[in-house]
Protein backbone atom coordinates (compact mmCIF):
# COMPACT_ATOMS: atom_id res chain seq x y z
CA UNK A 1 0.00 0.00 0.00
CA UNK A 2 1.40 3.30 -1.13
CA UNK A 3 1.32 6.02 1.71
CA UNK A 4 3.23 8.41 -0.15
CA UNK A 5 2.70 11.89 0.83
CA UNK A 6 0.97 14.32 -2.22
CA UNK A 7 2.01 17.47 -3.16
CA UNK A 8 0.93 19.75 -0.30
CA UNK A 9 1.43 16.73 2.93
CA UNK A 10 5.66 17.48 1.12
CA UNK A 11 5.49 21.09 1.50
CA UNK A 12 3.47 20.34 5.05
CA UNK A 13 6.42 18.10 5.91
CA UNK A 14 9.35 20.37 4.19
CA UNK A 15 8.30 23.88 6.17
CA UNK A 16 7.35 21.73 9.40
CA UNK A 17 11.17 19.82 9.19
CA UNK A 18 12.69 23.50 9.31
CA UNK A 19 10.78 25.08 11.69
CA UNK A 20 11.40 22.18 13.87
CA UNK A 21 15.00 22.27 14.05
CA UNK A 22 15.35 25.88 13.88
CA UNK A 23 13.01 27.03 16.46
CA UNK A 24 11.56 24.58 18.43
CA UNK A 25 14.60 21.95 19.15
CA UNK A 26 16.68 25.01 19.99
CA UNK A 27 14.75 25.64 23.43
CA UNK A 28 13.58 22.02 24.29
CA UNK A 29 16.69 21.35 26.81
CA UNK A 30 15.51 24.76 28.25
CA UNK A 31 11.59 23.94 28.34
CA UNK A 32 12.10 20.24 29.94
CA UNK A 33 14.23 21.80 32.08
CA UNK A 34 12.11 24.83 33.33
CA UNK A 35 8.91 22.07 32.99
CA UNK A 36 7.08 24.76 31.42
CA UNK A 37 6.00 25.92 27.66
CA UNK A 38 6.95 29.51 26.58
CA UNK A 39 4.40 31.79 25.24
CA UNK A 40 6.89 32.60 22.54
CA UNK A 41 6.64 29.02 20.89
CA UNK A 42 2.66 29.06 21.38
CA UNK A 43 2.56 32.01 19.30
CA UNK A 44 4.71 30.31 16.57
CA UNK A 45 3.10 27.62 16.30
CA UNK A 46 -0.20 29.91 16.22
CA UNK A 47 1.17 31.86 12.97
CA UNK A 48 1.98 28.30 11.29
CA UNK A 49 -1.41 27.45 11.59
CA UNK A 50 -0.94 24.51 13.16
CA UNK A 51 -3.69 24.73 16.25
CA UNK A 52 -5.97 24.76 13.16
CA UNK A 53 -5.04 22.31 10.55
CA UNK A 54 -7.93 19.89 10.92
CA UNK A 55 -10.21 22.42 11.20
CA UNK A 56 -12.27 23.41 8.06
CA UNK A 57 -11.54 26.19 6.58
CA UNK A 58 -14.97 27.27 7.05
CA UNK A 59 -13.93 27.80 10.99
CA UNK A 60 -10.69 29.23 9.68
CA UNK A 61 -8.51 26.17 9.82
CA UNK A 62 -6.30 24.34 7.06
CA UNK A 63 -9.14 22.02 6.28
CA UNK A 64 -6.45 19.29 6.39
CA UNK A 65 -7.09 15.64 7.97
CA UNK A 66 -5.63 12.82 9.94
CA UNK A 67 -2.63 12.48 7.62
CA UNK A 68 -1.73 16.21 8.03
CA UNK A 69 -2.23 16.18 11.74
CA UNK A 70 0.31 13.39 12.21
CA UNK A 71 3.04 14.98 9.89
CA UNK A 72 2.68 18.49 12.36
CA UNK A 73 2.90 16.18 15.51
CA UNK A 74 5.68 13.48 13.83
CA UNK A 75 8.37 16.37 12.88
CA UNK A 76 7.63 18.35 15.88
CA UNK A 77 7.59 15.47 18.51
CA UNK A 78 11.72 15.12 17.01
CA UNK A 79 12.26 18.31 18.22
CA UNK A 80 10.37 18.45 21.35
CA UNK A 81 7.80 15.56 22.38
CA UNK A 82 6.03 17.88 25.17
CA UNK A 83 5.22 20.38 22.43
CA UNK A 84 4.12 17.72 19.65
CA UNK A 85 1.55 16.18 22.32
CA UNK A 86 0.54 19.92 23.18
CA UNK A 87 -0.75 19.76 19.37
CA UNK A 88 -1.93 16.62 19.39
CA UNK A 89 -3.92 16.77 21.97
CA UNK A 90 -5.49 20.08 21.08
CA UNK A 91 -6.40 18.62 17.81
CA UNK A 92 -7.43 14.72 18.35
CA UNK A 93 -9.03 15.41 21.91
CA UNK A 94 -11.08 17.97 21.71
CA UNK A 95 -10.81 19.82 18.06
CA UNK A 96 -12.07 16.48 16.67
CA UNK A 97 -15.05 15.66 18.90
CA UNK A 98 -16.28 19.13 18.62
CA UNK A 99 -16.20 18.23 15.06
CA UNK A 100 -17.57 15.03 15.04
CA UNK A 101 -20.41 15.42 17.96
CA UNK A 102 -21.28 19.64 17.84
CA UNK A 103 -24.07 21.26 16.97
CA UNK A 104 -23.28 23.68 14.47
CA UNK A 105 -23.86 26.27 16.90
CA UNK A 106 -20.80 25.22 18.94
CA UNK A 107 -18.54 24.43 16.00
CA UNK A 108 -19.51 28.19 15.04
CA UNK A 109 -18.72 29.70 18.79
CA UNK A 110 -15.29 27.55 19.74
CA UNK A 111 -13.54 26.27 16.22
CA UNK A 112 -12.58 30.18 15.21
CA UNK A 113 -10.64 30.61 18.23
CA UNK A 114 -9.11 27.53 18.57
CA UNK A 115 -8.22 27.59 14.69
CA UNK A 116 -6.00 30.68 15.70
CA UNK A 117 -4.57 29.67 18.96
CA UNK A 118 -6.79 31.91 21.12
CA UNK A 119 -8.03 29.10 22.99
CA UNK A 120 -6.08 25.65 23.32
CA UNK A 121 -8.21 22.40 23.90
CA UNK A 122 -7.68 19.38 25.98
CA UNK A 123 -9.65 16.07 26.95
CA UNK A 124 -10.97 15.90 30.63
CA UNK A 125 -11.69 12.23 31.22
CA UNK A 126 -9.32 10.64 33.44
CA UNK A 127 -10.21 10.29 37.50
CA UNK A 128 -7.93 9.17 40.54
CA UNK A 129 -10.46 5.92 40.44
CA UNK A 130 -11.34 5.05 36.30
CA UNK A 131 -8.04 5.00 34.12
CA UNK A 132 -8.30 2.40 31.55
CA UNK A 133 -11.88 1.53 33.39
CA UNK A 134 -13.45 4.83 31.97
CA UNK A 135 -16.90 3.44 32.83
CA UNK A 136 -15.72 3.71 36.33
CA UNK A 137 -15.47 7.73 36.71
CA UNK A 138 -17.49 9.44 39.19
CA UNK A 139 -17.70 13.03 38.12
CA UNK A 140 -21.12 13.95 38.15
CA UNK A 141 -23.30 16.44 36.30
CA UNK A 142 -26.72 17.22 37.07
CA UNK A 143 -29.24 18.59 35.45
CA UNK A 144 -31.03 21.79 36.82
CA UNK A 145 -33.06 25.15 35.77
CA UNK A 146 -30.68 26.79 35.52
CA UNK A 147 -27.89 24.43 33.63
CA UNK A 148 -25.67 21.45 34.63
CA UNK A 149 -24.25 21.31 38.07
CA UNK A 150 -20.98 19.29 38.28
CA UNK A 151 -18.90 18.02 41.08
CA UNK A 152 -15.78 15.58 40.67
CA UNK A 153 -11.86 15.50 39.97
CA UNK A 154 -10.76 15.09 36.80
CA UNK A 155 -6.58 14.53 36.67
CA UNK A 156 -3.44 14.05 34.05
CA UNK A 157 -5.33 16.15 31.38
CA UNK A 158 -2.79 17.11 29.38
CA UNK A 159 -2.43 20.57 28.11
CA UNK A 160 -4.40 21.32 31.17
CA UNK A 161 -2.22 24.92 32.35
CA UNK A 162 -2.50 26.41 28.82
CA UNK A 163 -5.89 24.80 27.65
CA UNK A 164 -9.49 27.38 27.73
CA UNK A 165 -11.68 24.89 26.68
CA UNK A 166 -12.37 21.43 27.38
CA UNK A 167 -13.95 18.33 26.67
CA UNK A 168 -15.62 16.72 29.45
CA UNK A 169 -16.64 12.97 30.40
CA UNK A 170 -18.86 12.97 33.45
CA UNK A 171 -21.54 10.84 34.82
CA UNK A 172 -25.32 12.36 33.96
CA UNK A 173 -27.34 8.73 34.15
CA UNK A 174 -25.87 6.56 37.35
CA UNK A 175 -28.65 4.24 37.27
CA UNK A 176 -28.40 3.24 33.74
CA UNK A 177 -24.95 1.48 33.17
CA UNK A 178 -24.69 1.38 28.87
CA UNK A 179 -25.93 5.24 29.60
CA UNK A 180 -23.94 6.67 32.01
CA UNK A 181 -21.98 8.85 30.59
CA UNK A 182 -22.54 12.09 28.82
CA UNK A 183 -20.00 14.63 27.35
CA UNK A 184 -19.79 19.08 27.92
CA UNK A 185 -17.46 21.13 26.39
CA UNK A 186 -16.97 23.47 29.31
CA UNK A 187 -14.73 26.21 29.58
CA UNK A 188 -11.79 26.74 31.88
CA UNK A 189 -13.35 30.25 33.06
CA UNK A 190 -16.94 28.31 34.32
CA UNK A 191 -17.28 29.13 37.85
CA UNK A 192 -16.49 26.33 39.70
CA UNK A 193 -14.05 24.95 38.18
CA UNK A 194 -10.40 24.89 39.55
CA UNK A 195 -7.17 23.72 38.42
CA UNK A 196 -6.26 22.09 41.49
CA UNK A 197 -2.41 21.03 40.58
CA UNK A 198 -0.01 20.50 37.88
CA UNK A 199 1.90 17.15 38.04
CA UNK A 200 6.05 16.56 38.21
CA UNK A 201 6.47 14.26 35.43
CA UNK A 202 9.74 12.01 34.34
CA UNK A 203 9.34 13.06 30.43
CA UNK A 204 7.67 15.31 28.61
CA UNK A 205 8.01 18.21 31.22
CA UNK A 206 6.90 21.11 29.14
CA UNK A 207 3.83 19.55 28.79
CA UNK A 208 1.29 20.57 31.41
CA UNK A 209 -0.29 17.59 32.97
CA UNK A 210 -3.13 19.34 35.26
CA UNK A 211 -5.71 18.05 38.09
CA UNK A 212 -8.78 19.23 37.96
CA UNK A 213 -11.63 20.22 40.89
CA UNK A 214 -15.07 20.49 39.53
CA UNK A 215 -17.20 21.88 43.20
CA UNK A 216 -20.43 23.34 42.38
CA UNK A 217 -19.86 24.14 38.76
CA UNK A 218 -22.22 25.70 36.51
CA UNK A 219 -22.23 25.33 32.65
CA UNK A 220 -24.86 26.14 30.35
CA UNK A 221 -27.87 23.28 29.82
CA UNK A 222 -26.53 24.05 25.46
CA UNK A 223 -22.50 22.71 26.85
CA UNK A 224 -23.79 18.90 26.62
CA UNK A 225 -21.94 18.02 23.71
CA UNK A 226 -23.59 15.13 21.53
CA UNK A 227 -26.48 13.08 23.06
CA UNK A 228 -26.88 12.40 26.38
CA UNK A 229 -25.79 9.18 27.78
CA UNK A 230 -23.56 9.04 24.68
CA UNK A 231 -20.41 10.36 26.78
CA UNK A 232 -18.79 6.45 26.59
CA UNK A 233 -19.18 6.77 22.48
CA UNK A 234 -17.17 10.37 22.53
CA UNK A 235 -15.19 9.43 24.40
CA UNK A 236 -14.01 6.06 22.63
CA UNK A 237 -13.94 7.35 19.28
CA UNK A 238 -12.05 10.58 20.42
CA UNK A 239 -9.23 8.30 21.92
CA UNK A 240 -9.46 6.10 18.61
CA UNK A 241 -8.41 9.11 16.97
CA UNK A 242 -6.48 10.69 19.65
CA UNK A 243 -3.83 7.21 19.48
CA UNK A 244 -2.66 8.01 15.92
CA UNK A 245 -1.82 11.53 16.98
CA UNK A 246 0.93 9.65 20.17
CA UNK A 247 1.40 7.00 17.46
CA UNK A 248 3.01 9.73 15.55
CA UNK A 249 4.55 11.78 18.81
CA UNK A 250 6.72 8.06 19.59
CA UNK A 251 7.53 7.58 15.54
CA UNK A 252 9.13 11.17 15.82
CA UNK A 253 10.73 10.45 19.29
CA UNK A 254 12.37 7.53 17.53
CA UNK A 255 13.42 9.49 14.61
CA UNK A 256 15.10 11.85 16.34
CA UNK A 257 16.82 8.90 18.81
CA UNK A 258 18.48 7.37 15.36
CA UNK A 259 19.27 11.05 13.98
CA UNK A 260 20.99 12.23 17.64
CA UNK A 261 22.69 8.16 18.09
CA UNK A 262 24.16 8.15 14.35
CA UNK A 263 25.41 11.46 14.75
CA UNK A 264 27.42 10.79 17.75
CA UNK A 265 28.05 7.43 16.20
CA UNK A 266 30.19 9.00 13.38
CA UNK A 267 32.09 11.46 15.54
CA UNK A 268 32.58 9.55 18.82
CA UNK A 269 35.89 8.07 18.84
CA UNK A 270 37.29 4.75 20.72
CA UNK A 271 40.33 2.64 19.66
CA UNK A 272 41.04 4.97 16.88
CA UNK A 273 38.21 4.71 15.00
CA UNK A 274 34.54 5.84 15.23
CA UNK A 275 32.28 3.76 17.19
CA UNK A 276 30.00 3.52 14.56
CA UNK A 277 32.21 1.46 12.61
CA UNK A 278 32.19 -1.30 15.63
CA UNK A 279 29.47 -3.78 14.37
CA UNK A 280 28.10 -3.47 17.56
CA UNK A 281 27.24 -0.22 17.24
CA UNK A 282 26.14 -0.62 13.63
CA UNK A 283 23.41 -2.99 14.48
CA UNK A 284 21.43 -0.73 16.88
CA UNK A 285 21.25 1.59 14.22
CA UNK A 286 20.25 -1.03 12.00
CA UNK A 287 17.59 -2.07 14.39
CA UNK A 288 16.21 1.46 15.33
CA UNK A 289 15.85 2.11 11.31
CA UNK A 290 13.66 -0.90 10.59
CA UNK A 291 11.75 -0.29 13.63
CA UNK A 292 11.10 3.12 12.79
CA UNK A 293 10.34 2.99 9.20
CA UNK A 294 8.16 -0.12 10.27
CA UNK A 295 6.32 2.57 12.84
CA UNK A 296 5.84 4.98 10.31
CA UNK A 297 3.63 2.51 7.55
CA UNK A 298 1.36 1.88 10.53
CA UNK A 299 0.40 5.11 11.83
CA UNK A 300 0.15 6.71 8.36
CA UNK A 301 -2.28 3.51 7.41
CA UNK A 302 -4.28 4.40 10.43
CA UNK A 303 -4.10 8.37 9.39
CA UNK A 304 -5.24 6.99 5.35
CA UNK A 305 -7.90 4.45 6.80
CA UNK A 306 -8.88 7.71 8.98
CA UNK A 307 -9.00 10.36 6.41
CA UNK A 308 -10.81 8.11 4.14
CA UNK A 309 -13.53 6.95 6.30
CA UNK A 310 -12.73 3.75 6.59
CA UNK A 311 -12.82 1.73 9.95
CA UNK A 312 -9.55 2.25 11.82
CA UNK A 313 -10.10 1.34 15.29
CA UNK A 314 -7.89 -1.62 14.76
CA UNK A 315 -5.61 0.41 12.83
CA UNK A 316 -4.99 2.97 15.12
CA UNK A 317 -4.52 0.40 18.18
CA UNK A 318 -1.44 -1.48 15.87
CA UNK A 319 0.07 1.86 15.22
CA UNK A 320 0.07 3.52 18.74
CA UNK A 321 0.96 0.22 20.44
CA UNK A 322 4.13 -0.68 17.75
CA UNK A 323 5.52 2.88 17.89
CA UNK A 324 5.43 3.32 21.35
CA UNK A 325 7.12 -0.03 22.00
CA UNK A 326 9.30 0.58 19.48
CA UNK A 327 9.88 4.28 20.74
CA UNK A 328 11.49 3.02 24.12
CA UNK A 329 13.60 0.42 22.35
CA UNK A 330 14.92 3.24 19.99
CA UNK A 331 15.21 5.56 23.06
CA UNK A 332 17.36 2.81 25.12
CA UNK A 333 19.47 1.95 22.01
CA UNK A 334 20.55 5.71 21.79
CA UNK A 335 21.44 6.29 25.09
CA UNK A 336 23.30 2.54 24.74
CA UNK A 337 25.22 3.97 21.96
CA UNK A 338 26.07 7.71 23.64
CA UNK A 339 27.17 5.44 26.35
CA UNK A 340 27.38 7.24 30.07
CA UNK A 341 27.14 10.80 28.35
CA UNK A 342 24.12 9.13 27.22
CA UNK A 343 23.03 9.31 30.90
CA UNK A 344 24.17 12.92 31.38
CA UNK A 345 22.07 15.54 30.09
CA UNK A 346 24.71 17.43 28.24
CA UNK A 347 23.00 15.15 25.07
CA UNK A 348 19.30 14.96 23.96
CA UNK A 349 19.61 11.09 24.56
CA UNK A 350 18.27 11.05 28.59
CA UNK A 351 15.50 13.04 27.32
CA UNK A 352 14.36 11.27 24.50
CA UNK A 353 14.52 8.23 26.98
CA UNK A 354 12.30 10.02 29.78
CA UNK A 355 9.90 11.59 26.78
CA UNK A 356 9.14 7.93 25.08
CA UNK A 357 8.16 6.34 28.12
CA UNK A 358 4.51 7.90 28.23
CA UNK A 359 3.79 6.95 24.85
CA UNK A 360 3.18 3.19 26.07
CA UNK A 361 1.04 4.16 28.89
CA UNK A 362 -1.24 7.56 27.55
CA UNK A 363 -4.15 6.96 25.25
CA UNK A 364 -4.64 3.58 26.35
CA UNK A 365 -1.76 1.43 27.90
CA UNK A 366 0.07 -1.21 25.70
CA UNK A 367 -1.95 -3.95 27.43
CA UNK A 368 -4.92 -1.85 26.75
CA UNK A 369 -4.04 -1.64 23.04
CA UNK A 370 -3.64 -5.29 22.83
CA UNK A 371 -7.19 -6.29 24.28
CA UNK A 372 -8.44 -3.90 21.53
CA UNK A 373 -6.59 -5.79 18.66
CA UNK A 374 -7.67 -8.80 19.94
CA UNK A 375 -11.18 -8.25 20.20
CA UNK A 376 -11.14 -6.59 16.16
CA UNK A 377 -10.29 -10.37 15.91
CA UNK A 378 -11.88 -12.45 17.67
Amino acid sequence: MDFDFDEDHRMLQEQLHAFAMNEVATGAAERDQNASMTSELLEQLAQLGLFGIAIPDKYGGAGMGAMASSIVVEEISKACAGTGVLLSAHNSLCVDPILTFGTEEQKQKYLPQMASGEMIGCLSLTEPGSGSDAGAATCQAVLKDDGWHIDGTKIFVTNGKEAGVMVLIAVTNPDEPKRKLSAFIIEKSSPGLKLAKLEKKLGIRCSSTAEFVFDGCVVPKDALLGERGRGMRVALTTLNGGRIGIAAQALGIGQACLHHATKYARTRVQFDRPIGKFQAIQNKLADMSVMIEAARALVYRAASFKDTGRDYVQAAAMAKLFASEMCSRAANHAVQVFGGYGYCNEYPAERLLRDSKITELYEGTSEIHRLVIARTLV
